[in-house]
């Protein structure tokens, strides 16, 4: 980094830099419902006054992968207001746009467009909360695109052949080369590396002359074996990283010493958990660029709503579990703790209008050693008009009674149960309760990380047929092997070829992985046969035909406002657990059942009196029974007997 790029303007790119804007984050949460927004046009703003050559953003601008037609107006109308005019852009592009932006409908950068005026190009990525899917793989990106507001680039057609080719950038005698690659499943991205088939295209005429930045989305900290990128796949000939869906501000880059580039975390926009990392102050970064050098200047944001987290543990206070009134005195404690964030609030407003006066508080309550809790529900009321979240003010915590350490201190905290609205993750849930469950309920033929995976491609991507897809093809692929075998005529040889075939395929490394990317190309080419329909000529594409049966399910890839909880969690429409991916990330959504739209119509086995799913009530088949069904009809002819 060198201190001189702020000199000399003809020859040195201006970028602001954003990740993680979350627009739609908490938007029926009556006090917190436009911070997104507002955050968001603060950052414009800025654009704008650090009269910048574009805007970069990292990922998951939209904080649903169908953002409501609320968010998706207030994005387009700032984009519209800061974005567009007559000031003329200074840079210009050289690489070749037909590659650049090969999935969109226009594959032209906006600001050369005819038909557009635009001042401050804003090229983006998408991530993992706003990324493609559905019918034409869309995502909300691809609207922005097409009405001209943003450059999409980072796209990969491929999933098993991944080629970045950057976009030559060049103003004066500064040449940006800019890579992006968009959100991709870690595992499958970390198997895609380890590979060697993900390959970043660089410049055929002087290559060194290029100041190469790569924009990605993905788990920088380690969740599991595959679940990061390390930094070590990236190639060495990079200067930049920009880092996107760690919402931890880490914005000042920092040297990796193996490969000899920096990176540089600049963090989400808005607090979307109550977790430590994001108490940090907020910061998007100025860049600028000027020949091989580059310098990264923190700009603070003023419009983000506070956020104070407290850890307190009972037993190291004047508290006893045997005191008089105990229960009432621990309430009297916690109050005052609350109070004196309130006062560290107020002390740190900044006065300006815009500054919310309401602040995030989090009180995390460790109650071992005999403690009991109060109603969170009761304490929040306590401060309503005051706390932004009084339904969730205290969390309370409990260390693990198997610990060898009876000294409690601050340091033990790593080991008390975590967070759930912080860590959980639908595929850990999936794992988690059949870990714990009887013989009754455990899987014999199926694997728990193939369900897993397949139930968070349900709910995160809305895939609907992931679930019972992975089911019909590891119940073939069982059938068939169960055939090979010749294995038809005793049960208990059934059941232990069964077993035995289950864990050989656990064994192999990426088999399960394989299954599910098959279970899921089977959904994805099942799906336009079935959405097929005439399209009504009312304007109210949400409306279901209520004579169709099957109507419920027809979803567009825009058709529905996401209901929001009060506290700023996700309604789901039928469908239970968390919502998250990563650490840190992702609310706790709400599992009561809820009709769909189209007045009393219900989606089938999802709440509501519709259709029971298959695979349950008194006539539905288990797999043992699907597979019975099957064998007597190869044995039948055969002409053998059937030993089912």
């Amino acid at each position: 980094m060198a201190d001189h790029a702020d000199s000399d303007s003809d020859n040195t790119i201006r970028i602001l830099v954003a990740t993680d804007c979350h627009l739609g984050y908490a938007e029926q949460d009556p006090i917190r419902g436009n911070d997104s927004l507002v955050t968001f046009e603060e950052i414009l703003q800025k654009a704008q006054k650090e009269d910048v050559d574009f805007v970069l953003l990292g990922g998951d601008l939209f904080h649903e992968n169908k953002p409501s037609r609320k968010t998706l107006h207030g994005c387009m109308a700032l984009l519209r207001k800061y974005c567009m005019g007559n000031k003329p852009c200074s840079f210009e592009m050289l690489s070749d746009q037909q590659v650049n932006f090969n999935s969109c409908q226009f594959p032209i950068v906006n600001y050369e467009d005819p038909n557009l005026n635009v001042s401050i190009p804003v090229f983006s990525i998408h991530g993992n909360h706003d990324d493609p899917t559905g019918p034409g793989n869309l995502c909300a990106l691809d609207l922005l695109s097409v009405s001209g507001l943003v450059n999409y680039f980072g796209k990969s057609l491929s999933l098993e052949n991944i080629n970045m080719s950057p976009l030559l950038l060049q103003k004066g005698d500064t040449k940006l080369a800019l890579y992006g690659l968009g959100s991709i499943r870690d595992e499958r991205l970390h198997r895609l590396f380890v590979q060697n088939m993900v390959r970043m295209l660089r410049p055929k005429e002087d290559a060194d002359d290029w100041f190469n930045i790569l924009v990605l989305h993905q788990n920088r900290v380690k969740h599991g074996p595959t679940n990061y990128i390390p930094e070590q796949f990236l190639d060495g000939f990079l200067d930049l990283v920009i880092w996107g869906h760690e919402h931890e501000c880490q914005i000042k880059p920092v040297l990796n010493e193996v490969k000899n580039f920096f990176v540089s975390q600049p963090g989400s926009s808005i607090a979307t958990s109550l977790s430590p990392g994001e108490s940090l102050q907020k910061h998007v970064g100025l860049l600028k660029v000027k020949g091989r050098d580059f310098k990264m200047t923190k700009l603070q944001l003023d419009t983000v709503r506070p956020f104070y987290i407290e850890d307190v543990v009972l037993s190291e206070t004047s508290l006893t579990p045997g005191m008089p009134n105990i229960h009432s005195k621990v309430l009297d404690y916690c109050k005052q703790k609350v109070e004196d964030l309130l006062d560290e609030a107020e002390n740190d407003h900044t006065g300006s209008e815009q500054h919310p006066k309401q602040p995030l508080i989090r009180l995390r309550v460790d109650y071992s050693g005999g403690f009991e809790t109060f109603s969170i529900v009761r304490f929040g009321n306590l401060f309503i008009n005051r706390v932004a979240n009084t339904k969730d003010i205290v969390h309370f915590i409990r260390r693990k009674e198997n610990s060898k350490d009876s000294k409690t201190d601050l340091k033990g905290l790593k080991s008390m149960r975590p967070d759930a609205l912080d860590s959980a993750r639908v595929e850990d849930i999936v794992q988690q309760y059949f870990s714990v469950s009887d013989e009754v309920n455990q899987l014999h033929l199926l694997t728990e990380k193939g369900v897993g995976d397949a139930v968070m491609e349900f709910v995160d991507k809305e895939e609907r047929e992931a679930i019972s897809e992975l089911v019909k093809y590891q119940l073939q692929k069982t059938q068939n092997h169960l055939k090979q075998r010749e294995t038809n005529d005793l049960e208990d040889k059934i059941d232990q070829e069964i077993t035995k075939y289950k864990d050989e395929r656990k064994k192999k490394k990426g088999e399960e992985a394989k299954e599910v990317e098959e279970a899921i190309e089977r959904a994805k080419a099942a799906r336009p046969a079935q959405r097929q329909r005439p399209q009504p000529d009312d304007d109210d594409i949400d409306s279901p035909d209520v004579s169709d049966p099957d109507s419920a399910n027809v979803v567009g890839a825009f058709d529905s406002d996401e209901d929001v909880g009060p506290s700023g969690t996700r309604k789901s429409r039928g469908r239970g657990g968390k919502r998250a991916r990563g650490t840190g990330r992702g609310s706790t959504v709400d599992s009561g059942s809820r009709s769909s739209r189209g007045g009393g119509v219900s989606r089938r086995g999802r709440g509501g009196s519709g259709k029971p799913p298959s695979g349950s009530g008194p006539g539905s088949h288990n797999i043992k029974d699907s597979f019975s069904v099957s064998q007597k009809r190869s044995v039948t002819k055969k002409n053998n007997k059937t030993g089912l």
